[in-house]
């Protein structure tokens, strides 16, 4: 009935006092054991905004803890005036558990940096893209981008390396540093003064609404998986990251397939940039000036003079709010992207990357984990059962199905076709956040969002967990796929 093992033993554990009082005919007791156990049973079971009521207030509980007790506020070292070395990442929250090694050379990019999740004992790397967009394309050619995509995710399904891709799109305010640096070197001394002051007069006018997106890809595998291949490439961290890159090698084309024109594995200075920039958009415009100015020292390309891993993180974090996340002067917002019952196309996504006021940033991040053969078939094999059952019910008693069963047993049956062919089973989840300027009124912009996703998709404020919704919607880790909840295609 769509009930985790755990709710089904409250259930039964609740049930159970009421028909032993039943049997024995303490009719009074078994009425107060019966509205104690209801009320237990719709606190165990009953989901309010995702989460049973039971869940939320343990989680309000565990919250409220971390905040008196001061475990959620943080600040960097380098803010305290301690700071440590300049490899050793210095970040707060859920990023306490990752660690960044460089590999060793991979082709004509330099090191590459690894991200070692310790928590869930994974192992991955990071590249930025470089697209053509989507926004102009036909509905035919959307399918075949989506076609393209699913022969990606089965080439993942089908090595032993890797089983997560992450999609990370950010569209963000272009503070027009590029165009600054180039005009200053091609500026004419002789030019009208009249030109200067209409082309100046332009800049100001178009720049601000400017915008310029930001794509990144996060592959990564299991610790187990990787152990066997990396030790025959020599351990360590060097067999890891020579097990990774066997796989790498091989994704530019899927990407490419996909409308990518560069893909660029980041070093540690680029992943340092790409998480700075993801904490504190207002850091790029520095950066950027310094890649213009400094040749031969861009962060992607593993140059000298990059940005240290200690500098990633923000200088100062508050213990976030229950509905929102501030850190380095600026507010965001993290949703849960809910996909409709009917599904989506590709490109669907993209009203949510829509910036409504110059100067807000919005991110969407789309975790893909390919599930194994096995787990597939257990997975299909479980949803024809419940379909099943339910389908039997209620014909036993006389119902007739709905669409909606019968929608979900014919799904269901699909799906263990497709598997059973060899397909693959794909899991994942995606989540969306806007960032403004802490002094903006955060939920006018954030009221902007649900706007547009209005009648396409459902957002699920991610409350109570701000600052861990942001990691997975607007920093390119691959952190975010939750570990049992998530949807199946």
């Amino acid at each position: 009935m769509g009930l985790t093992p755990l709710q089904a033993l409250v259930c039964v554990a609740s049930a159970a006092p009421v028909l032993l009082a039943i049997s024995a005919g303490r009719w009074p007791q078994a009425l107060t054991l019966a509205a104690v156990g209801g009320l237990t049973a719709v606190l165990v079971v009953v989901p309010v905004r995702g989460r049973p009521a039971l869940r939320w207030l343990a989680d309000l509980l565990m919250f409220q803890t971390g905040v008196l007790m001061g475990w959620s506020s943080w600040q960097s070292r380098a803010a305290a005036g301690i700071p440590g070395p300049a490899h050793e990442p210095d970040l707060p929250g859920v990023l306490t558990r990752v660690v960044f090694p460089d590999g060793p050379p991979f082709r004509d990019q330099g090191r590459v940096c690894l991200i070692h999740d310790t928590g869930e004992g994974r192992w991955g790397a990071t590249a930025r893209l470089t697209h053509t967009g989507v926004g102009m394309l036909s509905d035919a050619e959307c399918e075949r981008l989506a076609a393209r995509l699913g022969n990606l995710l089965l080439g993942i399904g089908h090595r032993e390396v890797i089983d997560r891709m992450s999609l990370l799109v950010r569209t963000v305010p272009d503070d027009g540093t590029e165009y600054q640096v180039w005009r200053a070197g091609h500026l004419d001394p002789a030019a009208p003064p009249l030109a200067r002051r209409t082309t100046a007069e332009l800049d100001a006018t178009i720049g601000s609404i400017s915008v310029r997106t930001e794509l990144f890809v996060t592959v990564s595998g299991t610790e187990t998986a990787l152990r066997r291949p990396a030790q025959a490439a020599g351990g360590g961290v060097t067999g890891r990251a020579y097990a990774l890159y066997r796989v790498l090698d091989g994704l530019d084309d899927g990407l490419k397939a996909l409308g990518v024109r560069t893909v660029s594995w980041l070093s540690g200075a680029g992943m340092a940039e790409a998480i700075r920039t993801g904490f504190n958009p207002a850091a790029a415009a520095v950066l950027t000036n310094h890649h213009l100015t400094h040749a031969g020292s861009h962060a992607d390309q593993g140059g000298a003079g990059g940005l240290p891993m200690a500098a990633a993180g923000p200088t100062q974090a508050p213990s976030p709010a229950p509905r929102a996340y501030h850190h380095d002067g600026f507010s965001s917002v993290s949703y849960a992207v809910l996909m409709p019952e009917p599904g989506t196309v590709f490109g669907s996504l993209g009203p949510l990357l829509g910036v409504r006021t110059a100067g807000e940033r919005r991110t969407v991040a789309i975790h893909y984990e390919v599930m194994n053969q096995r787990s597939a078939s257990r997975a299909v094999q479980g949803n024809r059962f419940r379909s099943n059952v339910i389908t039997d019910w209620k014909r036993q008693k006389g119902f007739s199905a709905t669409a909606v069963d019968e929608r979900q047993a014919g799904g269901a049956l699909a799906q263990e076709r497709a598997v059973a062919a060899g397909h693959a089973m794909v899991r994942f989840t995606v989540a969306a956040s806007i960032t403004v300027p802490a002094e903006w009124n955060l939920e006018d912009h954030a009221a902007k969002l649900e706007n547009d996703a209005s009648g396409r998709f459902r957002l699920l404020r991610l409350e109570l967990a701000q600052d861990s919704a942001f990691v997975s919607a607007a920093l390119p880790l691959g952190i975010g796929l939750p570990r049992l909840r998530g949807a199946l295609q």
